[in-house]
């Protein structure tokens, strides 16, 4: 990496981070002058620029904008993650990718970082920062939705190795991905989130299958991913065995909080296009949109005050994916016909759906909110 990874070391003052912002608003600018910039994408890396954003993301990592929070032996710059932020921030303002995908460097690298071995953090932790190894979320599965403690593939300890059977769907990427950061149950007797472990999967591993799921945008961002007899080493299991749940609630923290300011600024955008709307808006789509507008800048200003309060993000992510379906519904109404025909408005009506689901169901997160948050009695369990 350049002289730049030395800069901004120690901790970050308000002249500091400004600074940092400036260079950073530059570098971004002269990356999207010269092509080399991958434009936003939004949680799920888009797998027509799946060979832009590995690329982007090396051309990042050499020039000093990759893990910039992480630690500087193994591949970071060693700052705070004020200066993550910021570098979050810029990139929402420039309309450029921040990094390669979510499930890579936030979820499993911060996984890594946190519960790995020095082993583990050596072999995994540059190659995520260069681009060389690409993550999928190896989670959900078709008889549990949600429902991670009900997860039923196992992996069962055998020698040096243990042998993994079972189903997983909705990994986006995994398709191309190199590693997968996977959820299985190794103690069956084991109460409900006792008895899982989390694995760093081997894509590669004999017995895999990866079998892309045709949306109905015509696109394949998510897969199914079947196990059979695969035969995983022992030294793929990150933390303790059996202390999996542990692993991947911090990891769901995470997911939920990675947006964090620079989903701000992305809100205020949708929220200055709704306005811009308006004008072609007859008084009942006018009416429609004002009433979006509003639910936006309650939710903005609730993520401008408690954004760094972590029992703030299913709150969030609730109230952004509802926002957001309503958001294209309105959209289309508005355009009438015109919103059949094939657009990238079109897409973005067919894309919508899904938004309630990934991530964990708007059901899961009223579930989460209300018993977590708010204090309120568990759900029923049948």
């Amino acid at each position: 990496m350049n002289a730049a990874t030395d800069t901004f070391a120690g901790p970050s003052t308000a002249s500091d981070l400004e600074t940092f912002r400036e260079t950073a608003a530059a570098f971004l600018r002269d990356a999207v002058e010269a092509g080399v910039a991958c434009p936003a994408y939004g949680a799920i890396l888009v797998p027509a620029l799946h060979d832009q954003a590995r690329v982007w993301q090396r051309y990042c990592y050499d020039h000093g904008w990759a893990g910039l929070h992480w630690p500087t032996e193994h591949g970071g710059r060693g700052l705070t993650r004020a200066h993550t932020g910021v570098w979050m921030e810029e990139c929402e303002r420039a309309s450029v990718a921040p990094y390669l995908n979510l499930q890579g460097i936030v979820l499993a690298g911060e996984a890594i970082m946190r519960t790995g071995t020095e082993r583990q953090r050596e072999q995994f932790l540059r190659p995520i920062l260069t681009g060389e190894v690409l993550w999928c979320q190896l989670f959900s599965e078709p008889g549990n939705g949600s429902d991670l403690g009900g997860l039923t593939s196992a992996a069962v300890p055998d020698g040096s190795h243990f042998v993994l059977n079972g189903q997983k769907v909705w990994s986006s990427n995994a398709q191309f991905a190199e590693y997968g950061i996977l959820m299985a149950r190794t103690e069956p007797d084991a109460p409900k989130h006792r008895g899982i472990s989390f694995f760093l999967l081997d894509m590669t591993l004999p017995g895999i299958e990866v079998r892309p799921i045709k949306q109905m945008t015509g696109d394949s961002e998510f897969c199914e991913v079947f196990f059979d007899d695969v035969a995983m080493p022992a030294d793929a299991l990150l933390g303790e065995r059996g202390g999996g749940w542990g692993v991947a609630m911090a990891v769901l923290e995470d997911e939920r909080g990675g947006a964090g300011s620079s989903g701000v600024i992305s809100l205020r955008k949708r929220l200055t296009k709704m306005i811009e709307a308006a004008g072609d808006a007859g008084p009942l789509g006018r009416q429609s949109l004002a009433e979006l507008h509003a639910r936006g800048n309650a939710l903005a200003a609730l993520m401008e005050l408690h954004g760094a309060d972590p029992r703030m993000a299913p709150v969030a992510k609730l109230a952004n994916s509802e926002l957001g379906y309503d958001e294209v519904a309105i959209g289309a109404s508005l355009r009438g016909a015109d919103a059949m025909l094939a657009s990238d408005e079109t897409e973005a009506f067919l894309y919508a759906p899904g938004m309630r689901i990934a991530g964990g169901t708007s059901e899961i997160q009223r579930n989460i909110i209300g018993e977590r948050v708010l204090g309120l009695p568990r759900e029923p369990s049948p």
